[in-house]
């Protein structure tokens, strides 16, 4: 029988060589419905996402600009679904000035 559980995985103090905001694991599926990446700092920063696979990396968002005191939500509407041990990373442009936000479902 599958399973459906509800998650969520907080990123504070994204870091800029990337911070890993979870690594699916084996035997899981997981469907991010929403990832949203603010702005703490007092100026105006970039970030990405990307999921590793396989040692390669696929952007999801690359250089968006993320205003002061604003948000990005990089993902939104659609689920984007990541298989077991793909990473989904966080990267910004200057270090502790952001912090991500991560929704979705795991499928066992």
């Amino acid at each position: 029988m599958t399973t459906y559980t509800n998650v969520s995985y907080a990123v504070k103090n994204v870091s800029t060589s990337g911070s890993t905001a979870t690594t699916v694991a084996s035997s899981t599926t997981l469907a991010v419905a929403s990832l949203v990446v603010s702005n703490t700092s007092s100026s105006p920063i970039t970030c990405d996402v990307y999921i590793t696979r396989s040692a390669v990396n696929y952007y999801i968002v690359k250089g968006a600009t993320v205003a002061v005191g604003g948000s990005n939500e990089c993902i939104q509407g659609n689920r984007i679904m990541l298989q077991a041990s793909d990473a989904l990373v966080v990267v910004s442009s200057a270090a502790t000035s952001a912090d991500a936000w991560i929704s979705g479902m795991t499928v066992l």
